[in-house]
């Protein structure tokens, strides 16, 4: 069935669209008051990670995740893995340091985004959230719902925190120590991965179950509309079983993880190789 019968409002979640907006459009008025620089890349990173984040909170893909759980492991996987080191590199130190003034925020994130705890912080909570009696219940649950996934998103920014910031007084990893972040960061994650894909039965049932999957509907789309569907479950929009559902679900979220980290250790590769040959030609320039 098409997503459409579930309306323009579940479909593409104008108030947040409107917050997003807003928030877009205060970040362009602080950066245009400022003396303080702010580079076009900066600019472009923001942008990117704002419109990645309403694709996917805003967008049909958030209303499909509650559908396919493939569509909510992809969805987990662009929020907190690609988003948060946009939103650090787009906003300009100073932004920063200005929000860091306030001591016990700059308290917080010191203690919190110390490498290993860090690691052990965004890995803890997202398998904790996709234990499936957990999981279950918050997907059910409007405000534990919104409380999880924006514990698991600030644990996100703190995980990437060690490696993509450029604040003074926060330090950043070497190149060596950011490579094994990355792998670490790659294990911890695995077991969750691990446990939904090689699972035999269908784990979550608010995928599963309709009326706990009538339940978790409702926390996107409108009571009125749901009361006028006549629904009986998940596999109305969705071609596979619940199990492979589930298993692509698992696959996705290792595949992408890899794919993003992957990346990031090119671009530590190009910093590290640049910053050996700078200090060769300034070693030569030296002896000369």
């Amino acid at each position: 069935m098409p997503l459409s019968i579930f309306g323009f409002e579940a479909m593409w979640s104008p108030y947040f669209f409107i917050f997003l907006v807003a928030v877009t459009i205060a970040y362009f008025w602080l950066v245009n008051r400022s003396n303080k620089p702010t580079t076009t890349k900066q600019k472009t990173l923001f942008v990117t990670a704002i419109v990645l984040l309403y694709i996917c909170k805003g967008s049909p893909v958030d209303l499909l995740g509650h559908l396919m759980f493939s569509a909510h492991m992809t969805q987990m996987a662009v929020l907190y893995l690609m988003v948060p080191p946009l939103l650090i590199k787009g906003i300009p130190s100073w932004m920063f340091e200005a929000i860091f003034r306030i001591q016990i925020i700059r308290s917080a994130f010191t203690f919190f985004t110390k490498p290993l705890i860090a690691l052990f912080l965004f890995n803890g909570i997202f398998s904790l959230y996709h234990v499936p009696l957990i999981f279950d219940v918050v997907k059910t649950n409007m405000w534990l719902h919104a409380l999880m996934t924006t514990a698991i998103f600030i644990a996100a920014m703190m995980m990437w925190w060690p490696l993509v910031n450029d604040v003074r007084g926060f330090p950043t990893l070497s190149g060596l120590k950011k490579i094994g972040y990355i792998f670490a960061d790659g294990v911890l994650l695995t077991p969750a991965c691990a446990l939904i894909i090689f699972a035999d039965t269908p784990l979550y049932a608010t995928y599963y179950d309709p009326a706990a999957w009538m339940n978790a509907l409702a926390l996107c789309v409108p009571q009125s509309t749901l009361s006028s569907l006549e629904l009986s479950g998940p596999e109305m929009f969705s071609s596979i079983s619940l199990l492979h559902d589930q298993q692509l679900g698992g696959v996705l979220m290792k595949i992408i993880q890899e794919i993003v980290y992957g990346v990031m250790l090119f671009f530590i590769f190009i910093e590290w190789y640049r910053k050996e040959r700078d200090e060769e030609t300034i070693g030569v320039q030296t002896t000369k």
